[in-house]
């Protein structure tokens, strides 16, 4: 299929002005199939030649101006237009087909209760899957939707809409829109509606899932309504749309989708088995992220694809700051979680060779292929990141006047990143251009190290800075008291470069630790005094999102080779079962597991990485016993499965249901235990099928998937290598569970002769199922535990090929990558 590039976009956006579309779609067809009609109002400022886009089953009918036109014109996704000055109508009759791979029209079967639901994911260039449109963000226009559903559907959109006669629905008519918002859900939905600030709002999901959704829902509308009042305290533009529909949707590729007025998330948010309270604030987070998508994304969109960073930093920017602010009540500070978890994205992204400007250069992304591969840790973590530096050296109060100042000016409009620094640049004194040069357009992680000179009581600081961008940030000067406590002596706010050393008060502070309060992006290191402090007394600082810095700090001189994975083990089995902080225990706890012990240490030592994974699960487990802290035990149960290298203690469980003490097992621990089973022999498919058939649900299915894939069996590998890459059977879900098995550090040997014959797997199947199977096989189906040269040399002589989709060979420059920095660290200090 042709992309379509930004030169091409530039041409046709001069050429047309698009007013209207009206979309009618049917969905009763069948459940390979559906019917799609476009009619596209527009005017054409010159005569000129044009294409429209769509990716048909069959093409029927095309009339322009009520003359027909040959739909055998159509070549790959483009049907030319020739057009005359002046008005025009476009109209487009096809059958479409519907996919399973989470793009275009989705279509899901409830293995439940055979339910049927379909959704649509029109992000970037997919609208053409669905409905024939000039697809590019800066030719917005007016959308009519009607959709024809079987009987006992409920159809959702943009808009309000009403069921008519013969199951013909209508949506009422929307603002401008560009053509990647519209959004339709149709299906048997469990509804939950509600009104606030005079608005409909309402929370959907599939009618297997109604339980559990009713059991939350109070806690998501709450959510819901608290982030709505508080955007409106900092907006001045009111929500421009007319209701708010949540849909929680099945088999969904992102976390969730910013459709003006319907937002559709992952149904994994509808929680079927016990989450802890950072689970839920991510839930409460992902809500906030989509709603400011509503006024930036939504209400102002981007020109082009290039300026994709500004939807998502500022999202994903005001969803943790507005979280933090509206729900304090519900969930402790965001930004702890967003330190541990999110933000290591960013820097583990921007530490690759694929790195690239959070605002790349215009011409870096010159078509849609190239413009996917940039929805990473740049632009969601480091954006944000770079945003949140900014309010810190701009404040609050001008941020947010340039904000409302970009909304004013470009409401229902598009923008570019040259708009946004303007608008900031209305609101301050401050140089906002120079400010975006050096945090926008640069890559790479700066590394701030603290250098302490003096003796007595005469202290002065300097901070090194290996890079080049200016950073406002504070230092924490602790002293350790004599019960072993870091305790704060004091916060400099720093400018660096420094026009001169900070001088201290005091003796010199036992530790220093700079960025504290998390409000800048760089790696930090320690002088040596500090270092010794902070990993000795690190549970004995007392604030957690200063506790989070530092395990940032060390994460990355693992990460860098200055720190061995068994010393990384040894800090978090002193300081893990003193953690107050979930969030810290579970990104502490995730690292360990995933990076060190399946990938950092060798073969050899794995077995004491992970005995000392147990070791501090155990502790976590003993200190739980009294019921006052579930989501610890919970988290300390999911670590002590994950780690088993043995299935007596897990198989137990299993077989009783229950943990001694809590919790009980839900259908997700039952299926985690089940899992590392399999991977340790100590199941089969008969133990498998049982579990399936006490929990026939879409998880169970996705559960049975990676539990076969995981079995040490050259018989069930080979199954489970022909599901994924032989046929075209699985689902995006299915696929990425059947990955998540197939390879175990444990099955090594098992799996060595797979290792090779990834590559033109993968290469076929990107070829056959597009771009987000192809990310799916690059990020799930890599052989990721091969951590040997071999295997290195082996994956940079096929990316050098270039016989592969761009969606795939970036995921692959990425794990590469990941796989000699894997190599790196155990000869650094192995």
């Amino acid at each position: 299929m042709s992309v379509l590039t930004r030169d091409e976009a530039q041409t046709r956006a001069q050429l047309l002005d698009v007013h209207h579309y009206a979309v009618d779609l049917d969905l009763t067809g069948g459940d390979e199939t559906f019917g799609s009609t476009s009619r596209i109002r527009f005017t054409a400022r010159t005569a000129g030649d044009t294409f429209v886009e769509l990716k048909p089953d069959a093409l029927h009918s095309v009339t322009l101006d009520g003359a027909p036109l040959d739909p055998a014109a159509l070549t790959e996704n483009r049907l030319p237009l020739t057009l005359t000055e002046g008005e025009h109508e476009l109209t487009v009759t096809a059958t479409m087909r519907y996919s399973h791979t989470g793009e275009g029209m989705h279509r899901f079967l409830d293995p439940t209760d055979g339910e049927s639901y379909v959704y649509t994911q029109l992000f970037m260039e997919d609208v053409q899957r669905v409905f024939a449109a000039f697809d590019q963000p800066d030719l917005k226009a007016v959308f009519d939707i009607a959709v024809t559903a079987p009987e006992g559907w409920t159809v959702l959109s943009n808009g309000i809409t009403e069921q008519g006669e013969d199951g013909r629905w209508t949506a009422a008519t929307t603002p401008p829109l560009s053509t990647y918002f519209v959004c339709v859900a149709a299906g048997p939905w469990h509804s939950i509606r509600t009104e606030h600030a005079g608005l409909p709002f309402g929370i959907h999901c599939r009618r297997s899932l109604a339980p559990y959704l009713d059991a939350d829902a109070d806690e998501i509308l709450a959510v819901t309504k608290a982030c709505y009042d508080r955007y409106h305290e900092k907006f001045d533009e009111p929500y421009p749309f007319d209701s708010y529909d949540q849909a929680f949707v099945p088999e969904f590729n992102p976390g969730a989708m910013e459709n003006p007025g319907l937002v559709t998330f992952r149904d994994e948010f509808v929680f079927r088995s016990a989450v802890t309270a950072t689970e839920r604030m991510t839930r409460a987070m992902v809500i906030a992220h989509e709603m400011a998508h509503m006024w930036f994304g939504d209400l102002v969109t981007l020109r082009w694809w290039d300026d994709i960073w500004l939807n998502e930093s500022f999202a994903e920017y005001m969803g943790y700051q507005t979280v933090n602010e509206a729900c304090s009540d519900l969930f402790a500070d965001t930004w702890i979680d967003f330190g541990v978890t999110r933000k290591s994205w960013g820097y583990d992204a921007d530490q690759r060779p694929s790195t690239h400007p959070v605002a790349p250069d215009p011409e870096g992304v010159p078509d849609t292929a190239s413009a996917l591969l940039n929805f990473d840790g740049i632009s969601y973590a480091k954006g944000a990141s770079a945003l949140r530096q900014l309010v810190a050296w701009l404040g609050e109060t001008d941020f947010l006047a340039g904000l409302n100042i970009h909304f004013k000016r470009h409401k229902f409009g598009n923008a570019t990143l040259a708009d946004f620094i303007d608008n900031l640049a209305a609101a301050t004194d401050r140089d906002v251009h120079a400010w975006a040069e050096q945090w926008l357009r640069t890559t790479g992680v700066d590394t701030l190290t603290p250098r302490l000179t003096g003796e007595g009581n005469r202290w002065d600081l300097a901070v090194d800075r290996a890079g080049s961008r200016p950073h406002r940030i504070q230092a924490g000067l602790y002293d350790r008291r004599p019960d072993g406590e870091l305790a704060l002596r004091e916060r400099l706010l720093l400018d660096v470069p420094q026009q001169e050393p900070a001088r201290l008060t005091g003796p010199r502070p036992d530790l220093v630790v700079l960025n504290d309060g998390d409000l800048g992006y760089a790696k930090l290191r320690f002088d040596e005094v500090s270092e010794e402090s902070a990993l000795r007394g690190l549970s004995r600082i007392p604030d957690p999102l200063t506790r989070a810095v530092v395990w940032n700090a060390v994460r990355d001189m693992v990460r860098d080779g200055e720190l061995a994975p068994a010393d990384y083990l040894e800090i978090a089995r002193a300081h893990l079962p003193e953690e107050t902080e979930l969030a810290i225990v579970q990104g502490v706890l995730a690292f360990a597991r995933q990076e060190i012990a399946d990938r950092y240490v060798s073969a050899d030592d794995r077995p004491a990485a992970l005995a000392a994974l147990r070791e501090i699960a155990r502790c976590l487990l003993r200190r739980t016993e009294d019921g006052e802290e579930p989501d610890l035990r919970l988290t300390a149960v999911r670590a002590l499965v994950d780690s088993a290298t043995t299935p007596d203690q897990i198989a137990s469980w299993l077989d009783e249901g229950t943990v001694h003490g809590g919790p009980e097992l839900d259908p997700e621990l039952r299926w985690r235990i089940l899992a590392r089973l399999a991977v340790l022999g100590a199941t089969d498919e008969a133990a498998i099928a049982a579990e399936l058939e006490r929990d026939p649900s879409a998880t169970g299915q996705e559960g049975a998937a990676r539990c076969r894939a995981g079995l040490p069996d050259p018989a069930a590998k080979a199954a489970a290598w022909a599901a994924m890459f032989d046929s075209d059977d699985l689902s995006n879900y299915l696929f990425t569970a059947t990955a998540l098995g197939f390879w175990q550090p444990e099955q090594a040997d098992l799996v060595q002769e797979y290792v090779e014959r990834f590559y033109d797997a993968a290469i076929a199947l990107g070829d056959r199922r597009g771009p987000a199977m192809a990310e799916a096989a690059g990020r799930h189906a890599f052989p990721a535990y091969a951590v040997d040269a071999d295997s290195l040399a082996l994956g940079e002589r096929r990316l050098a090929d270039g016989t592969m989709i761009p969606a795939l060979h970036r995921k692959l420059v990425d794990q590469l990558d990941d796989l000699a920095r894997a190599l790196r660290v155990r000869e650094a200090l192995g």
